[in-house]
């Protein structure tokens, strides 16, 4: 029987694979016109429509479990802040420096979980986070030049606020994930247009035909990942969760090289194999916690 623990861990992977390849689609919609914040807008849109069509077919509750109302309002603000800030600080900085920037949202996790979670920060734990950062600053590939302290500080505002997203999905377990996509994407359309109208680029719908495909398999990958993300959160750590996330750009890198015919370098393919590293080892201590917790299952 799988542990919540493993199942989380590779519902983490899966919508981090998904996210990955969701950078390279986007990319090839850039290339035919459509602007990336005007892709956020309607994916976050379409994602109320489906969430609202499969709740009427369904007749699913959109009822928040008692006593998460405020998780919930936690997790929309933070979800809003994370790709309000996100989008807007590679209007300053290199998009590589503002993802290595983002993905020190592990090591915040981590240090915070002490606290937050009452977990114990072990030397293995602070091995597979390092792993994971230097992996993921290693495929990157940052240039450091042309730095703005807006754009420092409005990648570093997205990697808390995805660490208060992860904390707050795993005190949400009771309620929905149709409930959760539901009230995070009220939160969050109302900050996409406003972003997407401020940049001017709050085209028309019939701008997504330019490149069908490329918005399909954007807009797909967005849904799915987003699903597969919070029955993540619903079954693992914020910290076993967030170390396998850092998966998303060493795939979006290995897309890029298949789809788009980008070289990787040796120092690129280095820090994918530090990533999956992180990652293994963390799949292995979650299978030791399993099994130390079952002889304590059989004797309860």
């Amino acid at each position: 029987m799988t542990s919540p623990g493993l199942s989380g861990l590779a519902f983490a992977l899966a919508a981090a694979s998904l996210y990955g390849v969701n950078i390279v689609s986007t990319r090839f919609a850039a290339f035919a016109g459509i602007p990336g914040v005007t892709l956020v807008f309607y994916r976050v849109f379409l994602m109320l429509v489906l969430v609202g069509a499969a709740v009427a077919l369904w007749r699913s509750s959109l009822r928040v479990a008692a006593g998460e109302r405020s998780t919930m309002a936690v997790l929309g603000v933070a979800s809003a802040v994370l790709g309000a800030s996100y989008l807007s600080s590679v209007a300053f900085i290199p998009v590589t420096v503002a993802v290595v920037i983002f993905y020190t949202y592990p090591v915040l996790i981590v240090l915070a979980s002490p606290f937050v979670d009452g977990t114990r920060i072990t030397g293995a734990l602070l091995l597979v986070v390092a792993l994971a950062v230097a992996g993921v600053a290693l495929v990157v590939g940052p240039a450091y030049h042309g730095l703005d302290w807006r754009g420092l500080a409005l990648a570093a505002t997205a990697s808390l606020a995805t660490a208060v997203q992860f904390f707050a999905a795993t005190r949400c377990r009771r309620t929905g994930i149709m409930a959760k996509t539901f009230w995070i994407h009220v939160i969050v359309l109302p900050v996409s247009a406003a972003i997407a109208a401020i940049a001017g680029a709050l085209a028309p719908p019939e701008l997504l035909l330019a490149a069908p495909l490329a918005v399909a398999v954007t807009i797909g990958g967005y849904v799915l990942g987003f699903v597969f993300q919070f029955a993540a959160l619903a079954r693992a750590s914020a910290v076993v969760a967030g170390i396998a996330f850092c998966a998303e750009p060493v795939v979006a890198a290995l897309s890029s090289a298949v789809m788009l015919g980008e070289q990787l370098s040796a120092v690129q393919l280095l820090g994918g194999v530090l990533v999956l590293a992180a990652i293994a080892t963390n799949v292995m201590a979650e299978q030791r916690r399993v099994r130390s917790l079952e002889p304590q299952a059989a004797t309860s």
